[in-house]
């Protein structure tokens, strides 16, 4: 039976934007906190003239510490709203790449996410919860908007009294008038990667030629690496790394980046280092790429695998276009006018890609945050961008390093880096954000250290598809030689607040090619700091996290 739930938690501190709601646990776990977003969803869904009687949802999540109790919770919100049928994953776990496959497999009115992507987890971590619509793909601004403005103004909510529903057995259940299905988490997406790579090309690579190392750091794809690697491409569990999935990601932070896939970097940069190590976060949409002794940067790696495509069964009739978030490297830009195919910069987050996704514009996209995917879900895809550099060196035959070499010298190589300032003082990052907003007007045609700003403004975006206008995505500085700074607020921390510092410059000379990114960019970076005194604001010597 359903019942009426007063509620008494006011919800105007956050507004759910690209990474919908994150918070600590202990937030979540406040009363009717949880219950308001999720009403919120349903309640911006019936103002949008969507039926929720009769109709099907997909639920799944990264597996962190609340997931299960989360889950319980909207299924029986879900049975209240009178929709027809879920589909959640075997213990509620779906990865996110799997959550878009499933409901757009199954051509749902959507579904809910419970991850806080690459936040550290556990009782004391962080929580999250997104809603993505029907094309499988994060809610866009104007639906986040509703859902935030509903949410401020929900007083109850509708809630099944039934008992819980056994979740870690596959099958199907009955809650009140609602058909709970209990799915295999990991098939329908490994039947996708099957359908788009060449799984006997790979395996045969693999097992003769080429040793790998896969990462998933304690996190949600651990089950779906055994079910590819092992059990389709027939490797040895001895490739994998961190595949036991944990609520807490076992103390760790399960971020893919140098800093916190630490023991991956180590074992690749060793004598006896494996050929190609990869990574991927909490929720399996992010991904790290290694060779021997080397690391892949997220934007030449959107870059490579732009210039390879063809190597990949699924898109042997090349690419119609690509597109990358503004903070990524233009190293993209360049293979794509070399393709004769159109490239598009969008603000950052998953969702602006959607538009073009589905109106056939674009067939991958990325972003530096170590994002890349395609047009197969709509969701940035970890697993899917290991797979296609296996599959793109399996054609080759030859090592990371040499193609990343082989690109640079065919495309000239765009130096690039990120600084994160993490947890730093919310009020000195938004008076940086006023300093730095106060020059750009005066900053177009000043030289600096040899270089003459071309341009300097506040990124705003208008949707090729539908006309909608995205402002204030990030402060831009570019110069005459190509070379960029980036400063913006990163959304998904929960913990004060996270300042991201970009920093691109690019280059054709060939005793460059093979320099230190660093190394490359230390002019640019003493240039960061003398316009931006990032130092002064943040109070800190040097950032938390440099990639």
């Amino acid at each position: 039976m359903s019942i009426q739930v007063k509620s008494t938690t006011a919800f105007d501190d956050q507004k759910p934007g690209t990474s919908g709601l994150r918070k600590k646990v202990a937030v979540i776990k406040t009363p009717n906190y949880l219950e308001n977003f999720i009403q919120a969803v349903f309640n911006s869904l019936k103002a949008a003239g969507e039926s929720l009687e009769g109709n099907s949802l997909v639920i799944g999540g990264d597996g962190r510490y609340y997931n299960k109790t989360a889950t319980q919770t909207l299924l029986k919100m879900a049975a209240a709203q009178g929709i027809s049928k879920v589909f959640v994953g075997q213990n509620g776990i779906l990865s996110t790449p799997a959550a878009s496959a499933v409901i757009r497999q199954h051509q749902t009115l959507g579904g809910f996410i419970l991850s806080a992507s690459h936040n550290p987890g556990g009782i004391d971590g962080d929580f999250g919860i997104k809603f993505n619509i029907a094309n499988g793909g994060p809610a866009p601004e104007k639906i986040t908007d509703a859902i935030y403005q509903a949410a401020c103004a929900i007083e109850t909510y509708p809630i099944s009294d039934a008992a819980d529903i056994d979740l870690s057995k596959q099958g199907s259940y009955q809650l009140e008038n609602m058909q709970v299905e209990v799915i295999d988490p990991v098939q329908i997406y490994a039947d996708l990667m099957e359908s788009v790579f060449d799984f006997a090309l790979i395996r045969e690579f693999c097992q003769q030629h080429f040793n790998i190392l896969f990462d998933a750091m304690h996190a949600v794809t651990g089950p779906y690496a055994e079910e590819i690697f092992v059990n389709r491409l027939g490797l040895s569990t001895d490739c994998l790394l961190n595949c036991t999935p944990s609520e807490d990601f076992a103390g760790g932070h399960p971020d893919p980046n140098l800093t916190y896939a630490k023991t991956l970097v180590e074992r690749l940069y060793a004598e006896d280092a494996p050929d190609f190590g990869a990574a991927s976060d909490g929720d399996g949409d992010r991904n790290m790429i290694l060779g021997k002794g080397c690391f892949v940067n997220p934007s030449d790696s959107l870059a490579i695998l732009t210039a390879n495509a063809t190597c990949i069964p699924g898109y042997k009739n090349g690419l119609v276009g690509v597109a990358r978030s503004m903070p990524t490297s233009s190293a993209v830009d360049v293979v794509a006018k070399a393709l004769n195919i159109p490239c598009y910069e969008t603000p950052t987050g998953w969702k602006f890609f959607g538009n073009l996704l589905d109106a056939g514009k674009v067939s991958f996209c990325g972003e530096e945050s170590f994002g890349t995917g395609s047009d197969h879900v709509r969701e940035k895809d970890g697993l899917w961008a290991v797979l296609a550099w296996l599959n793109i060196l399996a054609v080759k035959k030859i090592s990371v390093a040499e193609i990343l070499h082989a690109h640079w010298q065919q495309f000239g190589r765009h130096f690039y880096t990120r600084h994160d300032y993490e947890g730093i003082n919310s009020q000195g990052a938004a008076d940086l954000l006023a300093h730095i907003n106060a020059q750009l007007d005066s900053l177009a045609g000043q030289v600096f250290a040899g270089r003459t700003v071309s341009f300097a403004d506040n990124f705003s975006y208008t949707d090729p598809i539908d006309g909608s206008l995205s402002q204030g995505q990030g402060l831009r500085i570019g110069f005459d030689d190509g070379a960029r700074m980036i400063v913006r607020l990163s959304g998904t921390g929960t913990d004060g607040a996270t300042l991201r510092l970009y920093l691109e410059s690019y280059s054709q000379d060939p005793k460059m090619l093979t320099a230190d990114a660093q190394q490359g960019l230390s002019d640019l970076i003493a240039l960061s700091e003398q316009l931006l005194q990032i130092k002064a604001f943040t109070e800190r010597d040097a950032p938390s996290v440099i990639t």
